[in-house]
């Protein structure tokens, strides 16, 4: 059994073309903090510089704190130069799931409401978990959950873990999924 790699996300980067909505959405309707704002330098959008960042230069890339000591960042690409992104295309986000307290929870459902947002929920999505979901200004589709039995100690990856067993039959139905590559996939699992 092995130990997660790493311990969570350092900031999820995403994209917009407009920046001023996309600061006004996630500071006043989701309550997100801008902690940076900056412009990518010269030189890394284009050329040998160039280390993952789109194509363009000197980009605006803003950072918002999403709690848990984690981020959540957009570059502003130059109006109509990208198509809008679809969200069950192979390789693209299907959507971004935050996890939050019950007081949170009501608080963005508060919001979203206030502002005459159209969301879904809140939906039972597992046992104890309850979500809301919503597309942000930018087409980008938003989940917020929370176990609202655990209040301010919310549990992710406690509520999700399956037994072996429950594991193992799903690993089973795989096509191509023989008995060692399973056990193989088994013996990496975390015990619970």
């Amino acid at each position: 059994m092995s130990e997660p790699m790493t311990r969570g996300i350092h900031h999820l980067a995403l994209n917009t073309d407009d920046m001023k909505m996309t600061v006004d959405f996630y500071v006043d309707v989701l309550g997100m903090p801008l902690v940076h704002a900056m412009k990518v330098p010269k030189g890394l959008g284009v050329g040998p510089l160039n280390r993952g960042n789109p194509p363009y230069e000197e980009l605006r890339h803003y950072f918002f704190d999403m709690g848990n000591d984690s981020l959540l960042a957009f570059f502003e690409m130059p109006k109509g130069a990208e198509p809008q992104g679809q969200r069950n295309s192979l390789g693209s986000m299907q959507h971004c799931s935050f996890v939050v307290t019950p007081a949170r929870f009501a608080d963005i459902e508060a919001r979203l409401k206030a502002r005459n947002i159209s969301h879904i929920g809140p939906l039972p999505q597992l046992p104890g978990l309850l979500g809301i979901y919503f597309i942000d200004p930018n087409g980008i589709r938003l989940e917020f959950c929370c176990q609202p039995e655990n209040g301010d100690d919310q549990r992710v990856i406690d509520l999700v873990r399956q037994t072996r067993s429950q594991v193992a039959n799903e690993l089973n139905s795989l096509p191509g999924a023989d008995p060692e590559w399973v056990e193989k996939r088994m013996a990496a699992m975390i015990a619970a």
